[in-house]
């Protein structure tokens, strides 16, 4: 492992010394690499240095145990206890972050939330979902900006879109894309029966301009009148716009500006990101021969997590994790779940040896 580490910081005087190339400084798509992997090097070259001062500051203790008598002895073997149990911590630390490292990790996120099945409760879940996520974005000190959003009848979303900035918050909010069920009684539901329901959330890095280059004769732009809630209009002029990838037939549509331009760039962040997820997945199917899909057909069965709203449980299906406070988790507080799905993801990275 140690010379692992003499080769990262070899790397990193290397990264330095060509963040100050001028040719590099001129290219964003090359000083936005080189930044995100000095700010990867930098912290595992400190949890080195950290790791080394702890073992020599250990052999040094030893050392002085086994010339210490009486009281010295005491203090010395309750040091070496001390500075054991900082080692085992920093030695877990160092190896986790030399885990393979995650592309997206300091990317912002895009999230689509659907209803899916159950009709207008499944629109009403979704936007519970949002403000669940809102609420958990403030909580982490995240940016949160709402990029599009399609009312349903009853107030709910039947699409809603967002843009999430900040740290770590592609390493949390990755484990959020999936199939959500919910368990509770519908505000249509006259008898006081409980019924199920899902949402979709879908989960994207997001790309940045010079990483997909998208050709202008590769896309249909369409322009309609944008609605509101029951098809009512928001807008007399031509301002929603629809953007269709024609190579891939990825389709972006924005309608919550009143301007047809500010709908466009946001329909284009979204394309672009979309695109480089497919990019992705691409490139893992071919280095593995699968390719899963975040969400597949939202079918109830293929949930990742339940909301029940009797029983003010959530579960989440992936790590048996139950917990009876589904009112706080909706309001914010997601991060008993949020820590214990990245803790399983990196606990399984680490047996599988990376």
């Amino acid at each position: 492992m140690w010379d692992r580490i003499d080769s990262l910081e070899d790397e990193l005087r290397d990264v330095e010394i060509r963040l100050g190339d001028p040719a590099v400084q001129a290219d964003p798509s090359q000083l936005a690499d080189l930044g995100r992997r000095l700010k990867q090097l930098d912290e595992v070259v400190r949890a080195g240095h950290r790791l080394r001062g702890l073992t020599d500051d250990l052999e040094v203790a030893r050392e002085m145990l086994r010339e210490a008598a009486g009281d010295d002895r005491a203090e010395m073997a309750a040091e070496i206890e001390t500075l054991e149990a900082q080692i085992a911590a920093a030695d877990d630390g160092l190896r986790v972050l030399l885990l393979p490292a995650d592309p997206n990790a300091d990317r912002n996120v895009i999230i689509e939330i659907r209803g899916a099945a159950g009709g207008e409760e499944a629109n009403l879940f979704a936007r519970d979902l949002f403000m669940m996520y809102e609420a958990f974005a403030k909580r982490q000190g995240w940016r949160f900006e709402v990029l599009g959003v399609s009312h349903s009848d009853l107030g709910g979303f039947s699409e809603v879109t967002a843009l999430l900035s900040g740290d770590a918050v592609w390493t949390r909010m990755k484990h959020e894309a999936g199939t959500h069920r919910v368990q509770r009684v519908p505000v249509t539901e006259s008898q006081g029966r409980v019924h199920t329901s899902s949402a979709t959330v879908m989960v994207l890095p997001e790309a940045e301009e010079v990483e997909v280059q998208i050709a202008d004769a590769d896309l249909r732009v369409d322009t309609y009148r944008a609605g509101g809630p029951g098809g009512q209009s928001v807008n007399t002029m031509d301002s929603a716009v629809r953007i269709t990838h024609l190579p891939t037939g990825v389709t972006v549509s924005m309608e919550d500006e009143k301007s047809q331009l500010k709908n466009k760039n946001k329909a284009m962040r979204v394309l672009r990101s979309r695109l480089l997820a497919l990019e992705q997945e691409k490139a893992a199917a071919e280095a593995s021969d699968l390719r899963q899909s975040q969400v597949s057909t939202g079918d109830r069965s293929e949930k990742i997590r339940t909301y029940n709203f009797k029983e003010n449980r959530i579960t989440d299906h992936r790590i048996g994790l139950t917990l009876h406070k589904l009112d706080r988790v909706l309001a914010g507080e997601l991060d008993d779940v949020s820590d214990a799905l990245v803790a399983e993801e990196r606990q399984r990275q680490l047996e599988e040896g990376g």
